[in-house]
């Protein structure tokens, strides 16, 4: 058995664009549907959807033969729950409201094993197929991706820090949290914020890493393409059932 190939952390390494889709939906079905819809990797939400490591699994056997990459995007920068992801064959990590050099180091070092991290090694765990994939431990580094998202005006002022550090491959701006914390909560298309993040995509390109967002509007999605964001997410499966199923019902009863 050959390790698995993480098909997105090699195409953004090479500055191929990838369009993705948030899932908050925490169900295997609809993952499963949205993984053969042709978007090239779809974001499986921990940090604000109740997802948990159970379910997560059931979604990625879900996904297996879909166009879509699966990306996790843990609750917190812990160790723990990393190890417990990487274990069931997580390859790609979106780790939250990263603000420093130390804690993008620290994510890093969670998701190697010893002596380039301290990720807790596991003899036959299912990212290894069970123990199939020979030498895991020594070569599964090849094929993770670790993506960290910077959210905060802290985060901002430490972004050449955080994208220095070896073992980084992207950087996710996290546009609704970085709305609130510079004074515009719930508003993540004020002025002051639209020219912050394009600021930041700007200043993690010249770093030579790729570069990330979040957006539901198809006119700002493409200008973030433009301005040379790598992967960008172009809407939430939430949404998009909320919004066609009352569309549909409107239909009928408006």
């Amino acid at each position: 058995m050959n390790l698995p190939v993480n098909r997105f952390k090699h195409a953004v390494q090479s500055g191929q664009k990838q369009i993705g889709l948030w899932s908050h939906l925490c169900s295997n079905i609809s993952t499963e549907i949205l993984a053969g819809c042709g978007f090239d990797w779809l974001l499986l939400d921990m940090e604000h959807s109740p997802n948990e490591v159970p379910t997560i699994l059931s979604q990625l056997q879900a996904m297996a033969g879909g166009t879509a990459t699966p990306i996790v995007r843990p609750p917190w920068n812990d160790m723990v729950t990393f190890k417990r992801l990487l274990d069931i064959g997580v390859q790609t990590l979106l780790v939250p409201y990263v603000q420093t050099e130390e804690e993008a180091r620290n994510a890093v070092a969670w998701t190697r094993y010893p002596p380039l991290g301290v990720r807790g090694y596991a003899g036959a765990p299912r990212a290894s197929d069970y123990g199939r994939v020979k030498d895991y431990g020594k070569r599964c580094a090849q094929e993770l991706c670790l993506l960290v998202q910077v959210e905060t005006v802290q985060g901002l002022e430490n972004l050449e820090a955080i994208c220095r550090v070896d073992g980084i491959d992207g950087v996710f701006i996290g546009p609704g949290d970085l709305a609130a914390a510079l004074g515009h909560l719930g508003n993540p298309k004020h002025p002051e914020v639209l020219a912050a993040i394009d600021d930041a995509v700007a200043r993690v390109r010249a770093c030579g890493k790729a570069a990330g967002i979040l957006t539901g509007d198809e006119a700002l999605a493409r200008h973030y393409v433009d301005i040379g964001c790598l992967f960008v997410a172009v809407g939430a499966d939430q949404n998009l059932l909320r919004n066609s199923a009352e569309a549909l019902a409107g239909r009928f009863k408006g």
